[in-house]
């Protein structure tokens, strides 16, 4: 099978958004499991997939900067991680006005088991300086990028992928940040950042750098195109802030949105996650202005990956229902009713409202 063929075959189950880049939703049958299967992850990505040479390079403030291997990186302690992972962007079409970006629905957003080392422990073989601030991770995907006018023009025909964090979150032990190698069990996919990657639980997807070629670690904060230009919560009435942590939200996947079911009683079952949880409420309406009522919230299965909730519903009112689900996790984070809009469209995480015909 040629890699053209293998791209084809794993992408076949996803709901593709853009070919080029290649973007793709998960299908509905993502968020039935405990573990998304590989074939139903959602893929983002900002260019077109790139080359790798298998080497990972780790430099700047540093007393021994070093390249290291896969094999080497393998060498290491491994460590598995169930990671709830969700797009900034996720929810995007929801919003009025529509803001700009990828037209993301709501599944943009999977649960995989991932394998690897814990970046802590790499960047310690290097020993960042006591005046290090920031730590740069580059990707080895690169290209044009057009959509900020500010953005100079030496660099819009051929940007890199570039993201940074606090070196105080990186050197973090409690953090458990993964440079990953694994993907349920098997080496990374090209379209999931193949030979590695960095994997950052709590936060959105944008941090988990794909394709991971550079480690630098700054004495100053970075700035870059995806670090102050995109990915930021640009309101319209107050400071912009930075995209970092998920934002609390549930969803329902079970009956599916628009069905007609006969009456009687019918479990409702969902997924519910946030970056400042765990989540320790999942509540249903059963109107548009109704009473909530506490859904049945299954523990957590891990620290990084979302929870199972369901709600035994006594539909036996013949005609149409609306539902609504929202989450409450343990920071006291609670879903919103309506979307927070910002101009990039990103951290929709309000309250699902769905309507279900019972006949």
């Amino acid at each position: 099978m040629s890699v053209t063929d293998e791209l084809l075959a794993a992408r076949s189950a996803l709901q593709m958004i853009n070919p080029a880049p290649y973007n793709a939703e998960a299908p509905p049958a993502a968020l039935t499991t405990a573990i998304t299967p590989t074939e139903f992850h959602y893929i983002r990505s900002n260019f077109a997939l790139p080359d790798h040479d298998g080497t990972l390079e780790i430099g700047g403030a540093v007393d021994h900067p070093l390249t290291l291997t896969l094999e080497e990186l393998r060498a290491m302690p491994a460590h598995s991680l169930d990671v709830t992972l969700e797009c900034a962007g996720n929810g995007r079409l929801e919003m009025r006005p529509l803001p700009t970006g990828e037209p993301w629905g709501d599944y943009a957003v999977s649960t995989a088991r991932w394998t690897g080392v814990y970046l802590h422990e790499v960047l310690a073989l290097a020993g960042p300086t006591a005046d290090g601030t920031d730590v740069r991770f580059e990707g080895a995907d690169h290209g044009p990028y057009h959509l900020n006018p500010v953005l100079a023009e030496t660099h819009r025909d051929d940007l890199s992928f570039v993201r940074a964090l606090p070196l105080a979150t990186v050197a973090d032990p409690a953090a458990e940040i993964l440079i990953a190698y694994e993907m349920n069990g098997a080496p990374l996919g090209r379209d999931h950042g193949s030979p590695f990657r960095l994997i950052v639980p709590h936060w959105y997807a944008v941090a988990s750098v794909k394709w991971l070629k550079h480690i630098d670690v700054l004495t100053e904060p970075f700035v870059g195109e995806f670090q102050t230009g995109h990915y930021m919560y640009e309101w319209p009435d107050r400071a912009h802030e930075p995209v970092e942590l998920m934002r609390v939200r549930a969803r329902m996947t079970a009956p599916a949105a628009a069905s007609t079911i006969t009456a009687g009683t019918h479990t409702v079952r969902g997924k519910a996650w946030s970056g400042t949880g765990p989540v320790t409420r999942v509540e249903v309406s059963l109107t548009g202005a109704g009473e909530w009522y506490p859904a049945t919230l299954e523990p957590p299965t891990g620290p990084y990956s979302w929870q199972d909730w369901s709600y035994e519903w006594e539909a036996t009112d013949i005609g149409r229902h609306t539902v609504r689900v929202r989450a409450t996790d343990a920071a006291g984070n609670v879903q919103p009713e309506v979307p927070p809009w910002n101009r990039l469209g990103y951290g929709n995480n309000a309250i699902e409202v769905v309507y279900i015909d019972v006949i």
